[in-house]
């Protein structure tokens, strides 16, 4: 997924888990083997008062640390036990909510609404005025010696991928045949809407995807919707910023989790991040929180993180951080236990032969800045059905840690081949929802089911001893085990299932 360079994920199925933990594994793995015919066998646990924490014998926190390999893995474990306040748990049946032009509506109406919608292949046309800002932006950056200014870099014979000379030209031609103004053309956002290319003018249509521009009155927005992934559909809103000194230079938005746990040029800390904010945490969570209730879907705030808004080809780093603002992810909650965030978007192939339809996670996130909204990403939402099973029956928590020390010295049997050590830093273990599904029947319909989520980061070094990774996990959102709390089954949260 997007722009996750300074960090590392760890996905796995369970059939490597299963090959690559042959050493190590014990002769009877305490495993289940996971199937959609395990989810029909899930059984009812008998009513009780007492609140989940007390029925599962789960701890406030867990420590353990073990270590593997002759010191070559170590899993470190010091965590809090986060546990819904709640006496019983079900499953529910839960589909792919239905993508459709009530669905762009709905979106379209909470974010935007009263405001006029341009069709994005009209609005990006150049004009002169464009076309003359780019080449004397480009003919300064030739005065100033600075012929790669997007650090492109040189090929074989030395010569920059990036020619600033015949970019100068390109612009130089161009700007004789562009418009005068810009033409913009007013849309209702829609799947399958026509626009003109070429010279021609031949006629062509997004069938399964939109863009569009929103000249709203708090700024201009860029309003992006694909479907070109079925069932996956993606709604993606970007406020554009209008102080760019180069507006074709890289910028993107990075998880403050990111940047404030690494111990490379990529560290930003939190006072830095917090200069570059007018806003409390208060008022942004409002703003957000006003927006994404109107859509109706009874999301919620899970939790926050800052984010950073960063320029330039070198990467995300404290100097090249422009703004800043707040990030919030939403999340549903069912009688009082939520589905769990995590990094991982789902959705991931078992490998690249795979011919099966994957279908990702119900997600969603907003960036509040000073200015108001920044960001939003919309991600497959769901459809909650009915419950299937009614306080389904769990495992005590101890089963849960026996397994997850099985499966975490399994998961990473070969590391040592690759890397000369790896620790774990696990900082927080959560209980609640996630959804699994079964992509040989139905890639668009599955159930949610308790599960145990295991987060944090690790250290690692390569087998030259040189630094690969370094991070204490207390801010991280990546899962690196996740456990179905009804039969102990490991679910690959890069799957989804």
């Amino acid at each position: 997924m997007k722009r996750r360079a300074v960090t590392v994920f760890l996905c796995f199925s369970m059939s490597f888990l299963c090959l690559a933990g042959c050493e190590k594994t014990p002769e009877e793995s305490i495993v289940r083997e996971k199937g959609t015919d395990n989810t029909k066998k899930y059984e009812s646990g008998d009513n009780a008062d007492d609140l989940l924490r007390k029925q599962l014998n789960a701890p406030e926190h867990y420590k353990n640390e073990a270590s593997y390999e002759n010191g070559g893995l170590i899993i470190d474990t010091d965590a809090d036990v986060i546990v819904p306040e709640v006496s019983a748990v079900h499953t529910y049946e839960v589909t792919a909510k239905e993508v459709n032009q009530d669905l762009i509506d709905t979106v379209t109406n909470v974010f935007f609404e009263d405001e006029t919608v341009y069709h994005a292949f009209s609005y990006g046309e150049w004009t002169k005025d464009d076309y003359q800002e780019r080449i004397t932006l480009l003919k300064k950056y030739k005065a100033e010696g600075n012929l790669d200014p997007y650090h492109f870099g040189k090929d074989e014979n030395g010569n920059y991928y990036f020619n600033i000379d015949d970019e100068i030209a390109k612009s130089e031609e161009a700007i004789q045949s562009a418009p005068d103004e810009r033409k913009k053309e007013a849309v209702i956002p829609a799947f399958g809407l026509e626009y003109s290319t070429g010279k021609e003018q031949l006629k062509e249509k997004d069938e399964n995807h939109f863009d569009g521009v929103v000249e709203a009155s708090d700024g201009i927005y860029d309003y992006e919707i694909s479907y070109l992934m079925k069932p996956d559909v993606k709604f993606l809103i970007t406020k554009k910023k209008n102080d760019l000194a180069d507006p074709l230079e890289f910028t993107d938005w990075t998880e403050g989790e990111y940047v404030m746990n690494n111990f490379d040029d990529s560290y930003i800390s939190e006072e830095a991040i917090q200069d570059k904010l007018n806003i409390s945490l208060e008022d942004a969570q409002k703003i957000a929180e006003e927006k994404i209730e109107k859509l109706g879907w009874d999301l919620k705030v899970y939790d926050w993180d800052y984010s950073v808004f960063c320029h330039g080809e070198e990467g995300v780093r404290e100097e090249n951080m422009l703004d800043a603002g707040y990030l919030f992810y939403f999340s549903r909650e069912l009688e009082g236990v939520p589905i769990t965030h995590t990094a991982s978007y789902g959705g991931s192939l078992e490998d690249m032969d795979s011919t099966l339809v994957p279908w990702s996670y119900e997600r969603c996130s907003v960036i509040v800045g000073d200015d108001g909204i920044q960001q939003v990403e919309i991600y497959n939402p769901y459809d909650i059905g009915k419950v299937q099973t009614e306080n389904v029956k769990l495992m005590d928590f101890d089963q849960i840690a026996e397994i997850y020390e099985q499966m975490m010295e399994v998961s990473n049997a070969d590391i040592t081949n690759y890397e000369a050590n790896r620790k774990y830093h696990i900082r927080k273990i959560v209980l609640g929802y996630t959804r699994i599904y079964d992509p040989t029947k139905n890639n668009e319909q599955g159930m949610l089911v308790p599960a145990w989520d295991f987060f944090g980061a690790f250290d690692s070094k390569d087998l030259e001893g040189n630094l690969l990774a370094q991070n204490s996990g207390e801010r991280s959102t990546q899962s690196h085990m996740t456990i179905n709390a009804i039969d102990g089954t490991v679910i690959d949260r890069g799957l989804g299932y």
